[in-house]
This record gives C-alpha cells, sequence and structure tokens, in this order.
C-alpha cells in the first residue's frame, strides 16, 4: 500500500509544475509584445527624453518588439514612478528615475515606497551639475567662492531648481562642507535660474547643461563639476572633489527601475541591452554633445547598492540641514 503523504506529494508536483512553467517560459520568451518606457522625470528635450528617444529605437530593433516612450512628468518624478510600481511585474513597464528618486522619501509621503517596490536594473547615465557664479562675485575657484562667502555670511543666495532638486542638495552640501552661510532661492525649473544668475539676482547655482551656452559667452563663470572626477563631457573644468572639497559629489543621474517581483531573467536583460545601446558609438557620442556620460552600472545589485547609499546620504543630508519641503 502506497504511503498518502507520497501519493498527495505525486499529485502534487505536475501540478505546481504546470502553474510554474507558464511564468518561466513567459520570461524566458520576454519580450511577446510593445514595451512601455515611462519618464518620470524632465522636459521635452532634457536629458532623460533625450536617452529615451536615443535607446528606443535600438532596443525595438534589438528586442524585435516597440518600445514605447511614455513621458509621465509630475511631482518631483512620483507620477511616472508611481504607474512603475502599480504596473505587473512582467517587464513591458519601465521606468526612467533621477536624483529625486533617492532624495524625494526624505521630503514626502510618498504612494509607493522607493526600495521595496521596485527592482533596480541599472545606472544609465549622470549629468554633472556645474557650480556657476554671476561673474562679479570675483571668485575663481571653488575655493574662493566659499572664501567669500565665509568672510559674508549670508550675503550671498544660489538658486535651484527647486526644493529636493539634485542642484538644491549640492547646494546644501557646499553650505556643509564649506562651513558657510548661503541663501536657497527654489525656482520651478533650471530655466528661470540662469536668467536670474546673468541679472546677479542670486549669485550662484548648481546649475545644469542648460548654463553652458551662457558660461561659453562669458556671461556666467563655471568654477566647478559635481561628479567626483571630471565629466568626460566637461574635461576642462575641475570637479569639486579636485577643487578642495574632497570626496563632494551631487551629481544628477538617471537609471533604470521594474517593478518589484519583476522575473530576474528579465531584469538581467533589460541589464544587458540598455547597457550595450548606451556604449553603441553613435548613442554615446550623441550623450555625451548633451553633457550626458552614459554610465551603465556592472549589475543590476550594484545600482540596488548605489540606489541604498544615495538614500542613505541625502536623507542625512536633510535631516543634518533642516532643508524643507514647499
Amino acid at each position: 500500500m502506497k504511503n498518502p503523504q507520497i501519493q498527495i506529494f505525486s499529485t502534487l508536483v505536475p501540478s505546481l509544475l504546470l502553474a510554474v512553467s507558464p511564468l518561466a517560459h513567459t520570461a524566458e520568451n520576454w519580450p511577446a509584445r510593445p514595451v512601455r518606457l515611462v519618464l518620470s522625470f524632465g522636459a521635452p528635450g532634457g536629458a532623460p527624453d533625450l536617452m529615451a528617444r536615443l535607446s528606443a529605437p535600438k532596443l525595438t530593433e534589438l528586442w524585435g518588439k516597440q518600445v514605447v516612450v511614455d513621458p509621465r512628468s509630475g511631482a518631483g518624478g512620483v507620477l511616472g514612478t508611481d504607474i512603475c510600481a502599480k504596473a505587473p511585474p512582467d517587464g513591458y513597464t519601465m521606468v526612467i528615475v533621477s536624483p529625486a528618486h533617492a532624495i524625494n522619501p526624505a521630503f514626502r509621503k510618498l504612494p509607493y515606497d522607493s526600495v521595496k517596490d521596485f527592482a533596480p536594473v541599472t545606472k544609465l547615465a549622470e549629468v554633472p551639475n556645474i557650480l556657476a557664479i554671476y561673474p562679479p562675485v570675483g571668485a575663481k575657484s571653488a575655493q574662493e567662492m566659499a572664501a567669500l562667502a565665509k568672510a559674508k555670511p549670508g550675503a550671498y543666495s544660489y538658486g535651484s531648481a527647486g526644493v529636493g532638486s539634485s542642484q538644491h542638495l549640492a547646494g546644501e552640501l557646499f553650505r556643509k562642507v564649506a562651513g558657510i552661510n548661503i541663501l536657497h532661492v527654489p525656482y520651478k525649473g533650471g530655466g528661470a535660474v540662469v536668467l536670474d544668475l546673468i541679472a546677479g539676482r542670486v549669485q550662484l547655482t548648481f546649475g545644469s547643461a542648460t548654463s553652458l551656452p551662457h558660461i561659453r559667452a562669458g556671461r556666467l563663470r563655471a568654477l566647478a563639476v559635481t561628479t567626483l572626477k571630471r565629466s568626460a563631457a566637461l574635461p576642462d573644468i575641475p570637479s569639486m572633489h579636485e577643487s578642495g572639497f574632497p570626496g563632494f559629489e551631487a551629481a544628477a543621474w538617471y537609471g533604470l527601475l521594474l517593478p518589484a517581483r519583476t522575473p530576474q531573467v528579465i531584469v538581467n536583460k533589460q541589464h544587458k541591452d540598455f547597457s550595450a545601446v548606451l556604449m553603441l558609438p553613435e548613442v554615446r557620442d550623441q550623450l555625451l554633445s548633451d553633457t550626458i556620460e552614459p554610465v551603465p552600472s556592472a549589475s543590476p545589485k550594484a545600482f540596488a547598492d548605489f540606489l541604498a547609499a544615495e538614500t542613505t546620504k541625502w536623507g542625512a543630508l536633510v535631516r543634518e540641514t533642516g532643508a524643507k519641503a514647499e
């Protein structure tokens, strides 16, 4: 007589295999339909938009299925990111996020858990923030700017693209490490900051590449970039690190996320294919010409570790400096 437990086991195993095998088959044969690439941040023509529009046709060709770019910016990146968080974990909804993904938890209650609700895929690119000043201020280096601000506490102000932006926290980091008192003036986007900086209504900013034409024309003066080393896109501008502020890093970066519980085979495929597309000469050269440096992560885990470190770093800075949401 057969053991009842063995009979139950032999009955259940085929059922379990039938239940699991379609999922494995679906993952192995991904994609079987068009893929949605959500942009959580940035205006048309900005870094995320350009990166997506250059990558999507290459990925479409590689995957044999259309990659549809879906701009959903708003609420500091929360709107588009929430779409991905609530999508089925099947690899058909991806989202490109910015530093706001690591910064937002320190400023606001979110409709998702920025760690548990996502499967990190890869870092995509970095865009240096540029410490630029109104030329009559007189500083020729980041150290000179810090010395001027230290000599006149509260006399200088810095503009940013808004509370919680990478530009805002770059300024807060400068304020902390240099031991200076400078006033933060938030704007609704980086364009307005540049106009007021040219007019001298604010004296410095950790701005984006939108300031470059004005730097080249002499209307603004670039002192440093916020990447840890010199940017490949801006090799003539020193980093804050080499300018006397060791370890200073506050670059804008962009990365790719999927919903949590997406099969690892899909995560790995997207990591491999996005990394390959970003490093194609025609894609990389176009990105670098717009000061966007492709820097894909070594692995999904490496990107997960990077996100964890960024979230810890900026959360601590917000608590230490008392930075507030609008």
